[in-house]
Parts: structure tokens; C-alpha cells; sequence
């Protein structure tokens, strides 16, 4: 299906779309981007409900559904019923709307935790634990807005650290430098929408109570894909 198609369904969809489930949500719109899930070949994410700051103390939120997943999922599962794939994800983005609404302190955290990433992303200091206040993925695995971070946590800097992405595994070399580390990915296929980092980070204990505090290192790192 078209992008100007796809986007024509989804509006007459968000139609159908009982009032209660749109207060709050200020925009439902379609992106062309294809966004592969971090862990498991064959899965993307559909869609995303992305909060949104307008003021005030209301929750705001805007429902994003993503035509290249959609596309990416037909090439791979033949006879994908559009439609009853568009209604689901759409109904599914809704309720983490009225979930978020329910549970304001979560999505608190989670527009700190943007916040600090805009800092790494901008060079500036941040909290070198701020994705862990992001959506958990996987055992380990974080996602704040398009950007995901492994965390990597080793009682003594390694030379080496092994990741999953979309099905495969990958391996990063870990510069000789004081921990943490935050490492950007390129290399990984298919290519992440945001930023693919590695944290590289001393694992917590009593050291911790000596140990002198470093600022978090940043820097690029290429992954290689191991069989």
C-alpha cells in the first residue's frame, strides 16, 4: 500500500475512534519510517504513542503509526490484512495513552530521560543512568524516543561486548578508557531509526563508595556481526 494510501486508512480509522479514547491525544499521523525491533528478526514497531509537553498538568500525547514497518511486515508475512493491522496498532498506541494518563510519575521519568538524552546527543553533561528511566525492551535493553542503549554492566572494563539486534548478534570493541562509556553504534543492519549506544558501565557495589566519580565517555564504536 501507497503512502498517501496508507495515510488516507488511517484517517478514516481515527474516525471510527470512540471520543473518550482521544482526549488528549493531540495528532494522529503516519511516518514513512521503518523502525526494526531491537531484539527479534522479523518484528518492527508498528507505531508509538510519543508524549507530548503543551503545559500544563494534563498528559498529551501524539499516536504515530510507521508506514515503512507496515510495508516491511507485508514483504515478510504474505496476505497482511492492512486494515485489521492499522485498527490494532492504533487502538493498542490509544490505551498507552489512558495507561500513561493513569500513571503521570512514569511519564515524568520518561520526559527526564529524554531530557538527559538530548544532552548526551547535544555533548553536554547528563546522568549516565537517565535510559534506565526509558521503556524497557528486553533484559537490558532500553529505548528512550528513536534512540536504544544497551546496558553492559562488568566489574572490569572488557575488551569486547556481544548485543542482539533484530535476530542477529554483534560485536563491539570497548576502547581502553574509563568507564562509563557510551558507545554509538554504526554498522548494525538493518540500520536503527535513532542512535544505537552501548553503555559500558562498572557494575554496582561497595567500590562504588571509593571509586572516584568519571563523567561518562562518548564516543563511536562499529559493530560487527558474529555467526
Amino acid at each position: 500500500m501507497r503512502l498517501e494510501d496508507f495515510r488516507a486508512l488511517v484517517d478514516r480509522l481515527a474516525a471510527e475512534v470512540p471520543g473518550e479514547y482521544l482526549d488528549g491525544i493531540v495528532g494522529i499521523e503516519v511516518s514513512p519510517r521503518t523502525v526494526p525491533d531491537p531484539i527479534r528478526a522479523g518484528v518492527y514497531t508498528m507505531g508509538e504513542c510519543i508524549p507530548v509537553d503543551i503545559g500544563g498538568e494534563s498528559v498529551t500525547s501524539r499516536v504515530v503509526l510507521y508506514h515503512g514497518s507496515f510495508q516491511a511486515l507485508a514483504a515478510e508475512r504474505s496476505g497482511l490484512d492492512w486494515r485489521d493491522e492499522a485498527w490494532e496498532t492504533l487502538l493498542h498506541e490509544m490505551r498507552h495513552h489512558v495507561e500513561w494518563r493513569a500513571q503521570a510519575g512514569q511519564l515524568e521519568a520518561y520526559d527526564w530521560a529524554a531530557e538527559q538524552n538530548y544532552r548526551r546527543a547535544d555533548g553536554e553533561p547528563f546522568d549516565p543512568l537517565f535510559y534506565l528511566s526509558g521503556e524497557r525492551v528486553d533484559e537490558g535493553v532500553f529505548r528512550v524516543e528513536d534512540d536504544v542503549f544497551w546496558d553492559i554492566r562488568a566489574r572490569r572494563p572488557p575488551s569486547e561486548v556481544e548485543i542482539p539486534w533484530h535476530g542477529g548478534r554483534y560485536v563491539v570493541e570497548v576502547p581502553a578508557q574509563p568507564l562509563p562509556l557510551f558507545l554509538a553504534l554504526d554498522g548494525l543492519a538493518p540500520p536503527p531509526v535513532g542512535d544505537a549506544v552501548v553503555v559500558v558501565r562498572h557494575r554496582p557495589g561497595l567500590m562504588d563508595l571509593f571509586r572516584r566519580t568519571v563523567p561518562p565517555g562518548s564516543l563511536r564504536a562499529r559493530a560487527r556481526r558474529v555467526e
